[in-house]
């Protein structure tokens, strides 16, 4: 695409760095010169298991995994967005999150986020049983910063599906919202793109969501489908299921247009709140039965 500023990497992550990171590297070293922002999804350093999570966290700032990614980010003269990897909790050096880093063009981390909602539910799939909250401790912290192409908000996966913080980011005037995500096939199919879309149009921002696709282990599949959708809720630009880059022109100029046509942040009777978590214990999530919508 002429003129993209930003790309989304489509990735089939696995359990060995090396070829992540490789992967990571191929598909931005075929970029165009004016791609200033690169997004990868969530697990795009290591799509494993607990026990290898746990062996690879880092602490912010230090680690070989972060020093890979930060000579990617100098040696292509690009922002960096890492979907997620594991990193000692900021709350529990005992602890681990799973986080997104946001690293600039010379390789400096300029944000990070800590996904606060734990995927813990039963999906019929070949892997069945998904409960995030037995590895990882849930986030506390909204995240929103300035990079070349505008206001980011920052958020993971299954934290799609929770709109308040999608309204607390906006609150906090983010322009963009990032969700890199490792969505099943299951629920992919049946609610990636809607869901995706609805946050576009609740918060007139643009969503970006790179995604991984494929098979992953015994088990694990993805949907895919990597989109980018405008504030008015149209789809820019769709990776179906190839492992490769997906690139668009995001513009923010109209964004004050739309939200002035249509000011839903003023006229909203229940502005937003991020609800601190009441115990320092990690978040116990019931588990949730989702409905075989399968075509398999």
């Amino acid at each position: 695409m002429k003129n993209a500023n930003v790309a989304l990497l489509q990735l089939c992550s696995g359990g060995q760095v090396r070829d992540n990171l490789a992967q990571i590297e191929q598909q931005i070293k075929h970029l165009n010169a004016g791609i200033r922002l690169v997004m990868t999804p969530e697990n795009a350093l290591l799509f494993a298991n607990s026990a290898s999570y746990r062996q690879h966290a880092e602490a912010q700032g230090d680690g070989p995994l972060q020093q890979a990614v930060r000579d990617i980010a100098r040696r292509y003269g690009v922002w960096l967005l890492v979907g997620s990897m594991p990193l000692i909790s900021r709350e529990d050096s005992q602890s681990i999150t799973s986080s997104s880093l946001l690293f600039d063009d010379q390789g400096e981390i300029r944000a990070r986020y800590d996904k606060m909602h734990m995927f813990d539910v039963e999906i019929n799939d070949m892997h069945a049983h998904y409960r995030e909250s037995d590895t990882y401790r849930h986030g506390q912290h909204l995240t929103v910063v300035d990079t070349p192409v505008g206001r980011l908000g920052m958020t993971i996966c299954y934290d799609l599906r929770f709109p308040g913080l999608f309204q607390a980011l906006r609150a906090q005037g983010a322009e963009l919202i990032s969700v890199p995500a490792a969505f099943t096939r299951v629920t992919g199919e049946a609610h990636w793109e809607v869901l995706l879309r609805a946050r576009a149009i609740e918060n007139q921002c643009i969503i970006l969501a790179p995604a991984q696709v494929g098979r992953h282990d015994a088990t694990r599949r993805t949907w895919g489908h990597s989109i980018a959708i405008d504030s008015w809720g149209n789809v820019l630009t769709q990776n179906a299921d190839a492992v490769s880059a997906l690139k668009v022109r995001v513009d923010t100029s109209k964004l004050n247009t739309i939200r002035m046509q249509m000011p839903v942040m003023q006229h909203n009777r229940f502005q937003p709140q991020l609800v601190e978590p009441q115990s320092a214990e990690p978040q116990s999530v019931a588990a949730t039965t989702i409905p075989d919508v399968s075509k398999e």
